[in-house]
C-alpha cells in the first residue's frame, strides 16, 4: 500500500506544469495592484467605521463622569451676573448705537 501512495505522489510530482510564458504589461499590473489596494482599504475604512463611533462615545463618556461635579458650570455662574439681556455677557447697545 505504502509503495503504491508513493508511486502516486511520485507521479504527481512529475506532471506539475511547467513556467506558464505569460505577460502582464505594466498598466494591467498597476490597475490589478489598485484594485486590490482599494478593496482591501475599503475593508479596513469600514470596518474602522463601524468600530470607531461606539468608541468615540465610550471615550467621551469615561471624561464626562472623570470631570469633577463639586465645580459649578460656567453657563449657571453666568447666567445671574450677565450685564446684558438674559444673562447673554454682552453689554446692551447705546442708545445712539445703531447697526
Amino acid at each position: 500500500m505504502r509503495k503504491i501512495v508513493f508511486a502516486l505522489g511520485l507521479l504527481a510530482l512529475l506532471q506539475l506544469p511547467m513556467a506558464a510564458h505569460a505577460y502582464i504589461g505594466p498598466g494591467a499590473g498597476a490597475g490589478t495592484i489598485a484594485i486590490v489596494l482599494g478593496i482591501l482599504s475599503s475593508i479596513f475604512l469600514g470596518f474602522v467605521g463601524i468600530l470607531w463611533y461606539p468608541i468615540k462615545r465610550l471615550i467621551k463618556g469615561w471624561k464626562a463622569s472623570a470631570r469633577p461635579s463639586a465645580e459649578p458650570r460656567r453657563e449657571v455662574e453666568d447666567a445671574g451676573s450677565g450685564s446684558g439681556p438674559a444673562g447673554t455677557g454682552r453689554e446692551p447697545p447705546a442708545s445712539g448705537d445703531h447697526l
